[in-house]
Parts: structure tokens; sequence; C-alpha cells
């Protein structure tokens, strides 16, 4: 099973490692890291570089495709080439999927027309601005179409991949091998669980947080 994980400039890491873990442990699976061009791409805050092992013009095909996302989502949506590769492993792929705001790239390159699909909750009803039908889940499988919502979903959204592909019972002991078993201290990790006060806050300041976090990767040269 090839598996192309498309990395850019301002993505968010845990976007892209979190599925990672799980898919690499798959039988038979040959991940990538796939960029524009080869080489070292800097996430979103600036502290952290991934790999990018092979370019786009080197993959013409993979049988699951994983877009993350990050503020680096807003460059990659306005970049054809790549959304014109996205449309080209789709169209071969068994699985195409994303994390957080990668599924606006994948929106962008007109691969959810008609679909449902979710998105990070601050950026969920930017996806019918693609046509998609946004729907507030961990993850939304439509098709061969399977989006997570922010962040941490994607691991959720891989699990359930990899017991669609291997059985639930592959797709168990993965999660028991990464001893994923979510307790967190504080019950706010999704807008129906937190204090309203909580998400007006972070609503507020998250355009603000995701900008500068793009200035500082323009500065740097990313």
């Amino acid at each position: 099973m090839k598996i192309a994980i498309l990395v850019y400039p301002g993505m968010t890491a845990l976007d892209a490692v979190g599925p990672y873990e799980v898919l690499a442990q798959l039988r038979g699976a040959e991940v990538s890291f796939v960029g524009r061009q080869r080489g070292p791409v800097t996430c979103d805050t600036g502290a952290l570089t991934l790999l990018a092992e092979k370019s786009i013009d080197e993959v013409p095909l993979a049988d699951v495709l994983l877009v993350p996302g990050g503020p680096g989502d807003q460059r990659a949506r306005a970049d054809e080439r790549l959304l014109s590769w996205l449309r080209a492993i789709h169209a071969g792929s068994r699985w195409t999927t994303s994390v957080c705001t990668g599924s606006l790239i994948l929106g962008a390159a007109g691969v959810l027309e008609g679909l449902k699909a979710t998105t990070h909750w601050l950026r969920l009803e930017a996806l019918a601005d693609y046509g998609a039908k946004p729907v507030a889940a961990r993850f939304v499988e439509a098709g061969k179409v399977i989006t997570a919502a922010g962040v941490s979903a994607g691991i959720d959204m891989a699990l359930h991949l990899a017991a669609r592909e291997a059985g639930e019972r592959v797709a168990q002991a993965i999660q028991l091998s990464l001893e994923y078993d979510p307790q967190p201290p504080f019950a706010c990790g999704a807008p129906q669980k937190a204090p309203e006060a909580l998400v007006e806050a972070v609503s507020g300041a998250f355009d603000g947080i995701m900008a500068e976090r793009m200035a500082k990767l323009e500065q740097a040269g990313s």
C-alpha cells in the first residue's frame, strides 16, 4: 500500500505525524512524505522541520493520499500545480484523506463537491465554499474520501482507515501499541464542551495567531 502524505510550509505537524504513526504500521505500507519539491519543510510553529523525501513530480500514484492542515493551507489552496497533482492522485487512489484544514485544500482541488466533510471547528462553514456539506464530527467518510476534524482527530481517522483496510482487530492492535487512550485533563476539547467564554477567546485569537505564524515563516524564507 503506497501512502503519500503531503507536506508544505506552514502545515501543522501532528496533522501528518499522528496518522503516519498509525498507517505506517499496516502490513505492506510504504509511506512517503511528498512536497512540492524535495527538501526540508518548516511547520507552522517555525520550530519543527519535516523532510519531503519526494517531490510531487516523483509520485504519480498512491493508494492513500493524506493532506494535513495548518495556516499554510491558504498558500496551498492557491497553488494550481499542487492542486492538479492532488486531483490526479485522487483519481487513482483507494482513499483520499485530510486532517484539519487539509479538507479545504481538497475542496480547492474540487474533490469535495457534493460530499459531506469536516475540518477544524473554526473553519467548518468554509467547506460550503467548495460545494461540500459541512458536518461537525470527529471524522466523516464519504465514499473513498475521509476528512478529519482538527489536528488530533487525524489519529481517530487513521485508526478508522486502518480498520477499513485491515480489519478492526488490526486497528485495535495498532491503537494499543500506540497506547492511544485519550483521557485529557480538561473537558474542553470541542466547542460543544468548552465554556462559552473560552470558545469566544479562542475564536477571537485564532486568526491572529495563524497570521503571526505565517509571517514568521515568510521572514525565515519558507
